[in-house]
This record gives structure tokens, C-alpha cells and sequence, in this order.
């Protein structure tokens, strides 16, 4: 069995698939790893380090998909490598098949069975392989970061002979796992931090942090079977608004983390209570590339409106592209092994995190989320 690695080609994208400590462990266990030349470069892992770990180094794309049984990427791949791709071979990658159609028409064409990391089920077998949880960790605590860079003030209390410093105000929107990350990362920066969520299960977890949970009344099951959130009525969120409204107007700085799996995100804070807040707050939208939480976001761009600033980074992650690539590598390395014992790819055709991920095979569309 073979796996290609190859360069990302999205702007701005600086992760890699693999790094060279998984591919040995790979190599070791029987599969033969193929890297197009400086695949790991923009996350600081050479070429040297590939060869010593025990890949075989190829000069293009088109090298190492030719002779890969699987192909590993972070993104998915471009319209015109998709067309390049082996016919019958196997695509692994966060895939984005809810907006890359024009893709998975293409993987559907070439009888490829394409695996869309993002469908990884939030179980206790398939908790070391998901990628998603990986990557929104780094985000929250990039987020914080970008954040402090921004605000005009000190995030802890400090006392000086010019007199009492008081601590800069934290509101985190949404506890998943970006959101608890951007809350210990901002208790351990010395901020005082409230957070909410249409999650109440979520109390414990950011209570646990030292932050406050900011309470509502619910009178919907705002949670599905995967652990994720599911869109509210109007009439919740109108009500969430007006209690956001009310935290977000004594804040320094906001996180926001909202995403609905699938559908476009959700909008948390309006012109007007952006207006509303404090001149020289800061607000770092996480939701940016799914739209974003913030009625004035503008993806990928930072912007100053009623003197508050809005950071709506899109590839977030990419900031750490040398820890990033060795956390997505780790859960990647995880989910092979899984598949592979050694025989056919994968072992298990009914392995329920196999089926979740799955997207197509055989010239059909499988997935139940992309209505096959």
C-alpha cells in the first residue's frame, strides 16, 4: 500500500498531511510513503527529514499520485489536481464537500473513494483521530493571541506605583473546543472571562477553567447525537441577542467560536451591539470562514468599525503551521492504522467511522449528509 504526501496549493495554507516522525511509524508497519519535493518546507520540515525517516522523495504532483494507492492532504485538492488523480485510489482530506461540489463530482467521475476528515464521528474510538478538535484548539489559542496584540490594554490586574491596572474582560462565544482553549488561554494571560453557549452541559467544562457561564433559560435541545450545535428558532435567538447584548456591552474583547456543522454560521452580534461596545475592543471572529458570527465580519481581513477592531482570520491555523502539521499528522497516522491491518484498504468496509467519512466510492455519492 502507498501513500502519496504532496505540497498544499491553497493560498496561505503552510500545514502538511504527514510530518516525518509519522512516516516512519508508517513505513514501520509496512506502507511505502511517497513526498513531492518540499511538500513540508513552509512548516519546517525538510526534505532531509522525509528521506531519513524513511519516504521516497518525488519531483511533482503528478509523480506521486500516479503511483499512490491513498492520498493524504490537508485541503482538498484543486479542480485541476483533482482531475489528475488515479482512477479507483483513495483521497484523504479535510474535503469541504458541502461547498466543493464541483469536487466531489469529479472524485465521483474517476470512481474515487474520497474520506472527508471534517465527518470523523465525535466517539471514543475516533477521538485520536479527529482533526477537527485538533485544529480548533490551536485556533483558540491563537485567537487570544491576536487578540492581546490588538487591545490597548494589559490583560491581567496589575499593580504599579501608577497606581492599579484592573483586568481586561473576556467573552467567549461558544464552548466547544476553540472555545475552551480561548478560555484557558485568556485565564492564563490574566483576563477575567465569561462564556456562553446554547449548550447548558457545556457549564461544568468552563466553570472548570475559572470562567463564569453565562445562563439562559432554554426551552430547545440545541445539541445532536455528534456532540455539535444545531441552528435555534428566531424566537431563541432573538432572546440570546438581547442577553449577549447586555455581556458584550462590558467587555474588553470577544471570541467567537459558533458553528453549525454544515450550514453557514451563525449571527451572534449585530452592527448595533457592535456599536454598543467599548472604543478599542477587539472581536476575533472564529466562524469567519463559515461566514462568520459577527454581522460586520469581512473573512479573511481585519477592519475598525465604531472604534471596535473585528480580526476574522480564515486559515487560523496556519499560523502554527510546525505544531499544526504535527497534530493533524498524529490523527491522520491514527486513522490509517485504523483502516489498514495489512490487507485490503480499508480492512473494514462497515467500520462505522468508515461509513461516517466516506463521502463517495464506485462512482456514487454515500454520504447520508450529502444525501446519498
Amino acid at each position: 500500500m502507498v501513500i502519496g504526501v504532496v505540497k498544499e496549493t491553497r493560498p496561505n495554507e503552510r500545514r502538511v498531511a504527514l510530518v516525518p516522525e509519522s512516516v516512519k511509524r508508517l513505513k514501520e508497519r509496512g506502507l511505502r510513503i511517497l513526498v513531492e519535493k518540499g511538500a513540508g518546507l513552509l512548516s519546517y520540515y525538510s526534505d532531509e527529514e522525509y528521506q531519513e525517516a524513511g519516504a521516497e522523495l518525488f519531483s511533482s504532483f503528478a509523480e506521486v499520485v500516479l503511483q499512490s494507492d491513498i492520498l493524504v492532504k490537508v485541503r482538498p485538492p484543486s479542480p485541476s489536481e483533482a482531475e489528475k488523480l488515479r482512477e479507483r485510489s483513495h483521497l484523504i482530506a479535510l474535503l469541504e464537500p458541502f461547498s466543493q461540489k464541483e469536487l466531489v463530482a469529479i472524485y465521483q467521475k474517476k470512481n474515487i473513494s474520497a474520506y472527508a476528515l471534517e465527518f470523523i464521528p465525535r466517539t471514543t474510538l475516533a477521538q485520536s483521530m479527529d482533526v477537527l478538535s485538533s485544529m480548533a484548539a490551536i485556533a483558540g489559542y491563537r485567537a487570544v493571541l491576536l487578540a492581546a496584540w490588538e487591545l490597548p490594554r494589559f490583560f491581567p490586574m496589575l499593580m504599579t506605583a501608577a497606581g492599579t491596572i484592573t483586568p481586561a474582560k473576556c467573552l467567549v462565544l461558544g464552548a466547544g473546543v476553540a472555545g475552551l482553549q480561548a478560555i484557558a488561554t485568556a485565564r492564563r494571560l490574566g483576563a477575567v472571562v465569561e462564556a456562553f453557549d446554547v449548550r447548558p452541559v457545556v457549564k461544568e467544562q468552563v466553570e472548570s477553567l475559572g470562567a463564569k457561564f453565562i445562563e439562559m433559560e432554554l426551552t430547545e435541545n440545541l445539541q445532536d447525537e455528534q456532540g455539535y450545535a444545531k441552528e435555534a428558532s428566531p424566537e431563541f435567538l432573538r432572546k440570546q441577542m438581547e442577553l449577549l447584548s447586555r455581556h458584550l456591552a462590558k467587555c474588553d474583547f470577544c471570541i467567537t467560536t459558533a458553528q453549525v456543522f454544515g450550514k453557514k454560521a451563525p449571527i451572534l452580534i449585530t452592527e448595533a451591539m457592535v456599536k454598543n461596545m467599548r472604543p478599542g475592543s477587539v472581536i476575533v471572529d472564529l466562524a469567519a470562514e463559515s461566514g462568520g458570527n459577527c454581522e460586520l465580519t469581512q473573512p479573511g481581513e481585519s477592519r475598525e468599525v465604531y472604534g471596535v477592531k473585528i480580526i476574522a482570520p480564515t486559515n487560523i491555523t496556519s499560523g502554527l503551521a510546525k505544531d499544526a502539521s504535527k497534530m493533524f499528522s498524529r490523527n491522520l497516522e491514527n486513522l490509517i492504522l485504523h483502516m489498514y491491518r495489512g490487507g485490503p484498504f480499508p480492512h473494514d468496509e462497515n467500520d462505522d467511522i468508515v461509513k461516517r467519512m466516506r463521502i463517495t466510492k464506485d462512482g456514487y455519492i454515500l454520504s447520508e449528509l450529502l444525501g446519498g
